[in-house]
């Protein structure tokens, strides 16, 4: 009996043979980096979580927690992979009360589901996260993915009120709780945001949710080059707008973005200039509020000397905001080998942008610049081959836009990359000054280190 089949056949006396997937085909859809597990397991229950949680501790084996696989390429490959535990059959709303604006969900639930379970009580999730359509709540959580509705709503830690999980110890835990303000301890729920499954199996969530607005509307605003671009966004925050997203497109992103649009709203994709910065922004509120917050974005546009800008309606607004919201997916497909990074820089200034640009040109590769709220920069390097010659020009980009963030007071995170360049670039960047803080946790959490090990920073 071979290695697979005999875990396959010990999972099975857990959880019952229809529970517990072996195929080799199968387990190829659960590959991360060319890594394989032994088995596919499927729980329907938080307690059977655990029980396969206690079983490979016992064993000495390695479990990755997966929902729709959309994401599983962050991070660096497992040191370990030999379970796959599959969350998708935990798919149930546990509480939702709309009165107190409260809501607790499974793991596995899919965000287009709950969005529309809760678009019937007029409230939502401001989890506008990549790869939408198929994501589950769990799934968009521990991948820490922006949401394009970050500048309004913040981030998934701060409408996350609670959680339920399984410790590297096989335990059920619990963290915070299902309302607003909770002080029943420590918001230890709160590390599980970004933590690639390492820390925890998440099991069950909770939210605040919000009322949906009454209106939304959006703005587009087209300049000849970067400076222009920018000293729109500075008069933008200096008014104060109330935004639900900004962002910057450079002219290869505009491109990009436009190619995007065509597969949904070819007509709309003719009002993107490729040879310009284009500035686009969304906002919502009541029937009163939109349209006065569109016609304060067309005078600053004025004012700050755009070469072009009109008002988009719902409509042409929702498209581009889908497509927006997806550009994690479609970017890491844009060229035959290309590398994502996603830049945190505080104080970005033009000339940290324009430095970033000149590391593509100065290794004659197409770039692209996508600059959303919260300093938070997406930067695409795209090689048109994927031999050696191109993997080297990568490598030596990727130092490049790793020391510019680090010079700017900032980090860097290269999201998607072929395998063979992640085995000679730590997606994470240098070496971090919390990473001791960061081992402590880890350890904490899961002292076996049986949680995806060696996906996070510094081989946690």
């Amino acid at each position: 009996m071979t290695a697979t089949a005999n875990l396959a056949t010990r999972l099975e006396g857990i959880l019952g043979a229809h529970r517990v997937v072996a195929a080799e085909a199968e387990l190829r859809e659960y590959a991360i980096d060319g890594m394989v597990p032994g088995a596919i397991v499927h729980p329907a229950s938080a307690q059977e979580a655990a029980e396969i949680v206690r079983f490979a501790i016992t064993e000495k084996l390695a479990i990755v927690a997966t929902g729709s696989r959309s994401k599983l390429d962050l991070g660096m490959p497992p040191a370990r992979y030999d379970i796959a535990l599959d969350m998708t059959g935990l798919h149930e709303i546990a509480h939702f009360d709309p009165g107190d604006l409260t809501l607790s969900v499974d793991a596995g639930m899919p965000l287009r589901h709950l969005a529309n379970v809760l678009s019937e009580k007029g409230q939502f999730l401001p989890l506008a996260v990549p790869c939408y359509e198929t994501s589950t709540v769990a799934g968009a959580l521990a991948s820490g993915i922006d949401s394009t509705l970050r500048k309004q709503y913040g981030t998934a830690r701060d409408f996350l009120i609670g959680a339920e999980f399984v410790d590297g110890q096989g335990a059920p835990c619990k963290s915070g709780g299902r309302v607003v303000k909770n002080v029943t301890g420590y918001d230890l729920h709160k590390l599980l945001v970004g933590s690639l499954g390492t820390l925890a199996v998440i099991t069950r969530l909770n939210f605040r949710t919000f009322t949906l607005p009454q209106a939304r509307g959006g703005h587009l605003a087209c300049f000849s080059n970067l400076e222009g671009a920018s000293s729109y966004c500075d008069a933008i925050e200096k008014c104060g707008l109330p935004l639900a997203n900004l962002e910057t497109l450079s002219p290869e992103m505009v491109a990009l973005t436009a190619a995007a649009l065509r597969e949904t709203n070819a007509e709309f994709a003719g009002h993107l200039d490729p040879a310009k910065w284009c500035v686009c922004a969304s906002f919502e509120g009541s029937e009163a509020v939109v349209p006065r917050i569109a016609r304060d974005l067309q005078k600053l546009a004025s004012e700050t000397a755009a070469a072009d800008s009109e008002i988009l309606d719902a409509a042409s607004d929702a498209h581009l905001g889908s497509v927006s919201r997806e550009a994690f997916d479609w970017l890491r497909w844009a060229s035959p080998s290309a590398a994502l990074f996603r830049i945190v820089l505080p104080q970005s200034k033009p000339g940290d942008l324009a430095a970033l640009l000149c590391v593509a040109q100065e290794s004659s590769l197409r770039s692209a610049l996508l600059v959303r709220a919260a300093a938070i920069i997406y930067f695409v390097l795209l090689a048109e081959t994927e031999d050696e010659s191109a993997l080297h020009t990568l490598e030596n980009a990727a130092a490049g836009v790793f020391f510019l963030a680090g010079a700017g007071q900032g980090h860097a995170t290269l999201l998607h990359a072929p395998l063979k360049l992640k085995s000679r670039v730590n997606v994470w960047g240098p070496k971090r000054a919390d990473l001791g803080m960061m081992q402590r946790v880890k350890h904490s959490f899961d002292p076996q280190s049986i949680f995806a090990p060696g996906r996070f920073v510094g081989g946690i």
